[in-house]
């Protein structure tokens, strides 16, 4: 049986697989790009539907096509997001086949490259790029067990209010999509319980310009003189409602009970951990401090932006933060549902190379493996903290195409 042959196979349509793939063309690396699914599959399918991105539209893109039919300022839906990059693989001409799911990857015996087994046979390449991101496998603790009458989903499964079982729904996690579906909840009429730890909480836009944009004037994509974060800490900001900055206190004056991080279930009664009042103030840490990296830089370059004192004000404490709740029984608070938005965690299982460390984390510098051939590309931190980010992957992925390109000319060297 005849195996095909490429040079390089990009694992993923998603965001990094289509700007791995345009960077490819570039170098003249003949590639193919395999999605299980269809282009941009989570955007469409596993995501709730009033998501948008969280960034604005002259930002979330890449840098080859704009958005022709929306507002540079406004937060493109998520359909809207999925269309574009379809759009993009189109106009790049990717070669890009859907519906094929890579089973395994392996290197092969006694010369270079790797076999790799698809739903749709063998393809053997000499160099893989796992470009299917952050999102890969929904996470979150067992905490409460299953037979707790309590019905849990993940936050990709959520869609909308109407889903949800007649009762008090708890949202668990204090990152964007936590604080998204715990408002949404809210705003439908629901009792809503939402359980957040440490954050990160930056303002959504300050002085007329969004945080996207003072994350690059004031170098924080880049973090190069920013203090090492704490892992795990939810990124607090999003785009929804045209974009707001999150406010723990407003929700809680809308109606939703904040309350510390989750620790544990005994009988019926959840228990939460008593820092709740401490990671508020630590957040407004970190929103406070940005507002002052903002003025003291429009002060040294001699920007004409609008000054926005309001935005220093902070919210009086309502009285689920003032006074914080350390037990919940969920029985006697009506609560139906459980909503995890705890996030995700890899799955490189199909991946069966020796590029990982020994916790299964995958081993690499700026996305080039430690096993020669294997490139990673979308994952947080890869290079920097907009590398899992529209804007930042496209970036990552050229860095990546470069050097796939100078492996090229080393194999094609030969000595008169």
């Amino acid at each position: 049986m005849t195996v095909e042959k490429t040079d390089t196979l990009v694992v993923g349509a998603g965001q990094s697989g289509i700007a791995m793939s345009e960077h490819l063309s570039d170098m003249g690396v003949p590639h193919i790009v395999l999605e299980r699914n269809r282009v941009a599959e989570a955007w469409r399918t596993q995501r709730w539907d009033s998501l948008v991105a969280n960034g604005p539209a002259w930002h979330d893109r890449f840098p080859n096509l704009e958005f022709e039919d929306v507002d540079p300022d406004v937060f493109p839906p998520k359909d809207r997001m999925a269309r574009y990059f379809e759009d993009y693989a189109t106009m790049i001409k990717a070669p890009v086949r859907t519906g094929v799911e890579v089973k395994s990857v392996r290197r092969c015996e006694g010369r270079p490259g790797f076999i790799v087994t698809t739903s749709e046979g063998q393809i053997e390449a000499l160099r893989v790029v796992a470009a299917t991101g952050p999102f890969q496998v929904p996470s979150f603790p067992q905490i409460v067990p299953e037979d707790a009458g309590i019905k849990q989903i993940h936050s990709l499964h959520y869609k909308n209010p109407g889903q949800m079982a007649d009762g008090a729904v708890l949202v668990v996690g204090g990152g964007a999509s936590g604080c998204q579906i715990a408002e949404e909840l809210r705003l439908s009429g629901r009792e809503v319980y939402l359980s957040i730890g440490e954050h990160y909480r930056p303002p959504r836009s300050y002085r007329n310009r969004d945080y996207v944009w003072w994350l690059g004037v004031l170098g924080k994509w880049d973090e190069i003189k920013t203090k090492p974060k704490k892992k795990h800490v939810a990124f607090a900001v999003s785009g929804y409602d045209g974009g707001r900055t999150v406010d723990f206190r407003r929700l809680g004056h809308l109606g939703v009970t904040v309350m510390g991080l989750t620790e544990g279930y005994d009988n019926g009664v959840l228990r939460l951990a008593d820092d709740l009042k401490a990671n508020i103030l630590e957040g407004d840490r970190a929103y406070l401090e940005v507002l002052k990296e903002a003025d003291e830089y429009v002060e040294r370059n001699g920007i004409d932006l609008p000054a926005e004192p309001e935005a220093w004000e902070i919210e009086a404490d309502p009285e689920c933060i003032s006074n914080p709740i350390l037990e919940l029984d969920l029985e006697k608070a009506g609560v139906k549902t459980i909503i995890w938005a705890t996030g995700f965690k890899f799955d490189f299982s199909w991946l069966q190379v020796d590029a990982f460390h020994e916790d299964g984390m995958p081993f690499h510098k700026r996305g080039i493996s430690a096993e020669q051939g294997i490139y990673f590309l979308g994952l947080p931190e890869l290079t920097n903290r907009a590398s899992s980010f529209i804007y930042g992957t496209w970036y990552d992925a050229k860095y990546i195409a470069t050097h796939i390109g100078v492996q090229r000319n080393y194999v094609a060297y030969e000595k008169d």
